[in-house]
């Protein structure tokens, strides 16, 4: 079985402000982020809407690109969500509070 690695951008409801993370299991992550199960940014600003992702084959490729998008200014991230997502819309496909994104 082949492992996959994603690289996201999480939002608030208002779209003001943004959260890229990294994982292996998307579903899990988000689960978390939505659950507030890790205390920190993603908690105290209730960011849990996904709003951009891309994945990866590797560990090393996701950390990589995490780091990229991390050291970018905050209209570079909006360009890179637009692109697939341009209304910020929740892509992710169900209701994470239960676990099934």
């Amino acid at each position: 079985m082949r492992k996959e690695y994603f690289v996201y951008i999480l939002t608030n409801k208002y779209n003001s402000v943004l959260y890229t993370g990294v994982t292996n299991n998307l579903q899990r992550r988000l689960y978390e982020h939505t659950q507030k199960l890790v205390p920190g940014f993603t908690a105290k600003y209730n960011v849990h809407k996904l709003v951009w992702y891309e994945i990866f084959s590797s560990p090393q490729e996701a950390i990589a690109a995490e780091k990229k998008i991390k050291g970018w200014k905050r209209d570079k991230k909006i360009i890179l969500i637009q692109k697939q997502n341009p209304h910020f819309e929740d892509l992710s496909g169900g209701d994470a509070s239960t676990g099934s994104a």
